[in-house]
């Protein structure tokens, strides 16, 4: 900073304005952001190891001479149509500004979008070689298309040009029934919506409200690597690999291709011969129909004419049927003789036997049957009620012997019986309820007394103090303490606030005082007022915390407690 020299005197002036670190770090902020604004960088990503814990990415952008840390939040990440990755030439977009925790300058980045069509070719080519090494472009994963698919599935624009040539080229072939899954075919969410596409046709189940297709067609049209970039993408290729319904790839002209070609059933050149393929010509299934049933018609009469000549041949080795029925026709003529003269000898023989047996029946015959039917009826009843008079006798006299053995005396004399037994069974059951509730008291106060012995609190008791920075996270080492940093110290009555005289590789801060040991450092904690987090410094938090005591001295290192380092 320039500082105003009296001429008379060598001595510098003292009206110079002051700036705290904060104030400094803020006023360059700004003068970087309003100096750039948004820029476009072109350069080689470098540091890049997959997006942090938190979903944020960190890396940096470099050349041959120079290199910038950037940083893309959670939220861009999730929606770059082009992930990152290690060694990619890109052209990156975005906010010039400051991190000030650690003075230094780095762009935020909010769209990321390779540099060239070769670094497309590259990445594209890389991709290949990977989906090609898992199996999902082997040949034996292809399916046969329907010979006659009753739905058709497009997942495509509702608005361009490719539907209604497909529209119209199933009307000339084959009317048939299509579900049009609307879909972006380029640009940012398009990849997310084709692949939502696939998958929402999968999960339709069979016999539903909607009907499940039988064959499915990704459609576009034209264009160039950048436009049909969106067909080339992880979430599209894994999703049509995926699919139980046979898939149709109808992307770009005949001369384009994407992954989705290499991993489809089948891929036609352009989308109307996707519709071409799907179904069949109406006319030709007529003409062929026609020709099916002509060769059909041919064949049955030829058969007919065949069996026929077969049927004459073997009714001329055959006998007349004069010859076969000769023979029996003289036989049923014999018979018929016999059996009008066997009627008539039957009917005179039955004659003869009723004559016989009507004469041997007359009334008193049957007047005394039920005599004596009637004799031994009454004989019977007689003896049914002799033996019905003796059983109740008997059983009267049973039950008579059993009330006098039932007595008032003897029930009385039984409920006490009982009431005893209930009352010995009663004390046993609240003595046994009682030693099970002394027993799980034991083991209860045996458990707690372990609790309490096992607590960070009992270690605070013992003299010691749990150390944490103005976050509230727990220190573990002093490698990563900062002179002057806010430190919060827990001891067993209470906690206090401190700062750090030295940091942790023993450096006194210049602008703190020297204190002698011992001496108490009392403030409230001061925040920066960054939202950014340091990549170094979240590094060095994740690796582990450190712990100190009130002079600046490293803490002897005890054991660890699951809540904190004691000293």
């Amino acid at each position: 900073m320039p500082t105003d020299i009296d001429p008379d005197r060598e001595t510098p002036r003292q009206n110079t304005p002051e700036y705290s670190v904060s104030e400094l770090s803020g006023a360059i902020k700004r003068a970087v952001e309003d100096g750039f604004g948004h820029v476009r960088l072109r350069g080689e990503i470098s540091g890049y190891r997959g997006p942090h814990a938190s979903g944020h990415a960190y890396f940096a952008l470099k050349d041959e001479k120079s290199k910038i840390e950037a940083v893309i939040w959670r939220g861009v990440f999730s929606r770059l149509r082009v992930k990152p990755e290690e060694g990619m030439e890109v052209v990156a977009e975005g906010k010039v500004t400051t991190y000030p925790n650690s003075s230094k300058y780095q762009i935020v980045i909010e769209r990321l979008e390779p540099a060239g069509v070769g670094a497309l070719m590259a990445l594209l080519e890389e991709r290949k070689r990977k989906f090609a090494a898992e199996g999902l472009f082997d040949e034996d994963r292809k399916r046969e298309l329907p010979f006659l698919p009753r739905v058709v599935g497009i997942i495509t624009s509702p608005t361009g040009a490719v539907i209604r040539d497909m529209l119209a080229g199933f009307t000339e072939r084959f009317p048939t029934r299509v579900i049009v899954w609307p879909a972006r075919v380029q640009g940012e969410g398009s990849a997310a919506e084709v692949a939502a596409g696939i998958r929402g046709f999968n999960a339709i189940a069979p016999g539903g409200p909607v009907p499940r297709p039988d064959v499915l067609i990704v459609a576009r049209g034209g264009g160039s690597l950048e436009d049909l970039w969106s067909f080339n993408e992880e979430i599209v290729v894994r999703a049509a690999a995926e699919s139980g319904i046979p898939l149709i790839s109808a992307v770009g002209h005949e001369t384009d291709w994407t992954l989705i070609d290499l991993v489809a059933d089948a891929r036609a050149p352009t989308p109307t011969k996707a519709a071409e393929w799907a179904v069949p010509k109406y006319s030709d299934l007529a003409e062929q129909t026609q020709k099916l049933g002509l060769r059909h018609d041919i064949a049955l009469r030829r058969l007919i004419e065949g069996m026929r000549a077969h049927w004459r041949a073997a009714a001329r080795g055959l006998p007349r049927r004069e010859d076969l029925l000769a023979l029996p026709r003289q036989r049923f003529d014999a018979v018929e003789r016999r059996l009008g003269r066997a009627l008539i000898a039957n009917t005179r023989a039955h004659n003869l036997r009723h004559a016989r047996i009507a004469s041997r029946l007359a009334p008193r015959l049957v007047a005394l049957r039920i005599e004596r039917a009637s004799d031994r009826l009454e004989v019977l009843g007689r003896r049914a009620a002799d033996g019905l008079a003796r059983t109740t006798a008997h059983r009267r006299t049973r039950f008579e012997r059993m009330g006098a053995q039932i007595s008032a005396h003897t029930i009385v004399r039984r409920i006490g019986l009982g009431h005893e037994r209930l009352q010995g069974l009663q004390m046993r059951a609240s003595r046994a309820l009682g030693a099970s509730v002394a027993t799980e008291r034991s083991r209860l106060d045996g458990l707690a007394k372990l609790a309490q012995s096992l607590s960070y609190q009992s270690v605070l008791d013992r003299g010691f103090a749990l150390v944490r920075n103005e976050h509230g996270a727990m220190l573990r080492r002093s490698a990563g303490i900062v002179a002057g940093q806010a430190l919060a110290i827990e001891f067993s009555d209470g906690t206090i606030a401190a700062h750090a005289d030295m940091d942790g590789d023993g450096k006194r801060h210049s602008g703190t005082p020297e204190r002698s040991p011992g001496t108490e450092t009392q403030g409230t904690p001061r925040h920066t007022g960054s939202a950014q987090p340091d990549t170094a410094q979240q590094a060095e938090s994740e690796a582990g915390q450190q712990a100190v005591n009130t002079t600046g001295r490293p803490a002897r290192r005890h054991r660890d407690t699951g809540q904190g380092s004691l000293f």
